[in-house]
């Protein structure tokens, strides 16, 4: 079963509506109409099954270097799950990224901001 088209991820309290581009058997991407927010679904199996969500950004502001002239940057968030092929139900899986997820959106995303300023 595919993701519904279109997805929608909220970044600062906008929501971007995200139509499919592309779809295959193992993946989906979903792109906003200017490019600039691209989520990507993929599964790949192996030894380990590896699913993972990745969304995509692109802006353009100032180069640091010459403020005065613009240039694109991008960057990208990942969550993967990387499970054996047995051992795991979807229940536990779930209850593990929930885990994950929630604390770092906890008290206001506040382990997320410690990561992100390098803290370890």
């Amino acid at each position: 079963m595919a993701f519904s088209d279109p997805q929608s991820v909220t970044i600062s309290g906008a929501a971007n509506s995200l139509p499919r581009i592309s779809s295959g058997p193992t993946s989906g991407a979903f792109s906003s109409a200017d490019g600039n927010v691209r989520l990507v679904i993929s599964h790949a199996t192996g030894k380990r099954i590896r699913r993972s969500v990745r969304l995509d950004l692109q802006k353009v502001a100032a180069d640091v270097l010459q403020p005065a002239t613009n240039r694109p940057y991008t960057m990208s968030c990942y969550l993967v799950m990387d499970v054996p092929l047995f051992g795991y139900s979807v229940a536990e899986q779930q209850a593990y990224g929930d885990a994950l997820t929630g604390y770092l959106a906890a008290s206001s995303g506040a382990k997320l901001t410690q990561l992100l300023g390098g803290q370890s």
